[in-house]
C-alpha cells in the first residue's frame, strides 16, 4: 500500500512538473512574441515571400500629392505607374501610354495601353486618366505650372489630348513625374476625399498605420506587366542612416538604402548581406544666399568653388558612393553639357580671387577680413542622407584653408525650409534630384530662372532667363539642348550654387533578396516586379 502511495505521489509530482514546464514554456513563447511585436512588428519574413524594406524617410502620408507621397507610392511601393517612362540615358519611353505626338503647338495626343486594370478590377481608360491628371493639376501647383494644361479631352477609350496654354515641349516629360502617376476613381470616397491609392502597378495597397508609419502592399495578381515576384512588402520609415545599418544587420529589414558610407565596405563583408553602389540623378549642391554679402560677389563664389576639393570628398567622405561634379547634370544624361569640367582645387586661384574682392588676412589668424569684418559664414544641412553631415565638415575645413570661417549646423530637414524662407542662412548643403522630369528645362528653370521654384539663392541673370525662354519655344530636341547647354555654361561660370558631387546610392540587401535591378532614373531607388525572396 505504501509502495502504491509512493508511486502515485511520484506520478503526481511528475505531472505537476510537466504542467509547470508546459505553462512556463507557453508563457515564455507568448512573452517572446509580444517582445518581437513591440520591437519589430514588421519583421515577419521567415515563412513567407515578404520583403521588409527600410525606407530612408519617415512615412507620414500616402497621399500622392502630399510631400514625398507620390514618389513613395509610385517608385518604392510600386502601387502606381506613370504614363511615360525613362531609359537609362533619361530619354523618354512608353509607360502606361504607348505613344504620343504633338499635333500642333498647343496640343499633345497620347495613346494608352488597352489591357490595364486598376487594383479594384476596373478598366483604365482615357476617362479615368483624364480624371486622375485633373486631380493632380488641381492639387499640385508644381505639376500645374510645368504641364500648363488648359484642358484634357477624351478622344476615345484609349486616346486623350492635353491642350496647353502655350507651346510646351516638356509635356511628355512631366508625365514621368511620380505625382502624375495614374490612380482610379475608387481612390476617393463618395465625397471626393482621397482615401487610398488604387493604382495599376505590380503591388496593391493593403494598409497604412499612421501611428507607426508602416505601409503594407500585396501582390497584384492581375498586373498587366506579368508575374509579380513578392507576395507582400512591408515598408517602414527609418530616417537615421545608422539605424538603417543596424536594422539590416540584425535582420529587422531585408532591404534598405544609404547606410553611413563609411560603413559600406564593412557591411558588405558580413556574410549574407550585399552592398551595391549606383549613380543616381541627384546632386550634392551648396546653395549660396546671394542676398548676403560677400556671397553676392562672383569672385568670392568662384574662390569657394576652387577651395573645395571635390575629388577628396568623393573618395574620403562619400567612399566613392558618388563622384566629383561639374554642371548639374550627370554626363550620362542625353542633354548634358559634356564640355563642362569640375572645378579642381586651386588654393592659389582662390587666394587671387579673394584678394581681388578685398578679402585679406591682415592679423594672421587665418581668417580673411574686409573693412574690419571677418569672412565668417554659417552652413546648414540635414542628416537623413548620410553623406551630408560629413561633407559639410569637410567643406568647412577646406574653406578654412582658404581663409573662410564656416560654422556647420545639422538640423531636422523640416526646420531648414523655415530657416531658408526667413533668410537666416548663408550656405545650404543639400541633395537634390535633377530628373524628376527627364528634361533640362525642369532643373534650369526651377534652379536658375529669376523667381524659380527652387531658386533658393535668389539668382537672377537676364541672359539666362532669355535663353531658357527661347529654349522652351524649340521643339527640336537637339536644338533645345544646345540652348540649355549655354545656360549650363553661364551658371557654371557664375556659381550661384556650387555643385560639389553627383550623388551615389548604396543599396543594402540580404542575399536572399533576388531579382533586384537598379533603375538609374529613379528618385532614390525603384522596386521592380521581378524581386522575390529565396530562403
Amino acid at each position: 500500500m505504501k509502495n502504491k502511495r509512493s508511486t502515485l505521489m511520484i506520478l503526481l509530482i511528475l505531472l505537476l512538473t510537466c504542467a509547470i514546464l508546459i505553462t512556463s514554456g507557453c508563457t515564455s513563447t507568448k512573452g517572446e512574441e509580444t517582445k518581437q511585436n513591440n520591437t519589430s512588428q514588421y519583421n515577419n519574413t521567415t515563412q513567407s515571400n515578404t520583403l521588409v524594406l527600410g525606407e530612408m524617410w519617415e512615412i507620414k502620408s500616402i497621399d500622392i500629392v502630399d510631400g514625398d507621397g507620390g514618389t513613395l507610392v509610385c517608385e518604392k511601393a510600386a502601387i502606381t505607374e506613370t504614363l511615360v517612362g525613362a531609359n537609362p540615358d533619361f530619354s523618354l519611353k512608353p509607360g502606361l501610354a504607348t505613344s504620343w505626338k504633338q499635333i500642333d503647338n498647343n496640343t499633345w495626343e497620347f495613346n494608352l495601353k488597352n489591357d490595364v486594370t486598376f487594383h479594384d478590377g476596373t478598366k483604365m481608360t482615357a476617362k479615368e486618366v483624364k480624371s486622375s491628371l485633373e486631380n493632380v493639376i488641381a492639387k499640385d501647383s508644381r505639376v500645374a505650372s510645368m504641364l500648363k494644361a488648359s484642358s484634357i479631352d477624351v478622344v476615345d477609350d484609349y486616346t486623350f489630348r492635353i491642350k496647353t496654354s502655350e507651346l510646351n515641349p516638356i509635356v511628355p516629360g512631366v508625365l514621368h513625374y511620380p505625382t502624375t502617376a495614374i490612380i482610379g476613381p475608387s481612390s476617393f470616397d463618395k465625397d471626393g476625399k482621397y482615401v487610398k491609392p488604387v493604382g495599376t502597378g505590380p503591388y496593391k495597397f493593403d494598409s497604412f498605420d499612421e501611428q507607426s508609419g508602416i505601409l503594407t502592399v500585396v501582390r497584384n495578381e492581375n498586373w498587366w506587366g506579368g508575374k509579380v515576384g513578392l507576395d507582400k512588402m512591408i515598408i517602414k520609415g527609418i530616417p537615421d542612416p545608422n539605424t538603417r545599418a543596424m536594422s539590416i544587420e540584425n535582420g529587422e529589414v531585408d532591404f534598405t538604402a544609404d547606410v553611413p558610407y563609411s560603413e559600406t565596405d564593412r557591411i558588405n563583408a558580413i556574410d549574407g548581406i550585399t552592398v551595391e553602389k549606383y549613380k543616381t540623378p541627384r546632386d550634392y549642391k551648396l546653395e549660396l544666399n546671394l542676398k548676403h554679402s560677400p556671397l553676392d560677389d562672383i569672385r568670392v563664389r568662384q574662390a569657394m568653388s576652387y577651395a573645395i576639393d571635390r575629388q577628396d570628398i568623393a573618395e574620403h567622405v562619400l567612399y566613392n558612393v558618388g563622384e566629383p561634379a561639374a554642371g548639374p547634370f550627370l554626363p550620362t544624361m542625353v542633354w548634358a553639357n559634356k564640355n563642362l569640367k569640375p572645378y579642381t582645387r586651386d588654393l592659389k586661384k582662390a587666394d587671387e580671387l579673394l584678394k581681388a574682392a578685398g578679402w585679406v588676412d591682415t592679423n594672421g589668424d587665418g581668417i580673411r577680413e574686409k573693412d574690419g569684418k571677418p569672412l565668417k559664414l554659417n552652413l546648414m544641412t540635414y542628416s537623413q542622407r548620410p553623406g551630408l553631415p560629413p561633407m559639410a565638415e569637410a567643406i568647412a575645413a577646406q574653406l578654412k584653408e582658404a581663409g573662410i570661417s564656416v560654422e556647420t549646423q545639422v538640423q531636422e530637414f523640416g526646420s531648414l525650409d523655415e530657416r531658408r524662407k526667413n533668410g537666416n542662412w548663408d550656405l545650404y548643403l543639400l541633395a537634390a534630384n535633377v530628373a524628376m522630369v527627364p528634361d533640362p528645362d525642369y532643373i534650369l528653370t526651377n534652379w536658375y530662372m529669376t523667381g524659380g521654384a527652387d531658386n533658393g539663392p535668389g539668382y537672377s541673370n537676364p541672359k539666362v532667363d532669355s535663353l531658357i525662354k527661347d529654349a522652351r519655344k524649340i521643339t527640336d530636341l537637339n536644338e533645345r539642348y544646345k540652348k540649355f547647354n549655354e545656360v549650363e555654361a553661364i551658371v557654371n561660370e557664375e556659381q550661384p550654387m556650387i555643385i560639389v558631387a553627383y550623388y551615389g546610392c548604396a543599396i543594402v540587401k540580404k542575399d536572399y533578396v533576388k531579382g533586384y535591378v537598379f533603375d538609374p532614373t529613379a528618385h532614390d531607388y525603384r522596386i521592380n516586379a521581378d524581386m522575390y525572396i529565396e530562403k
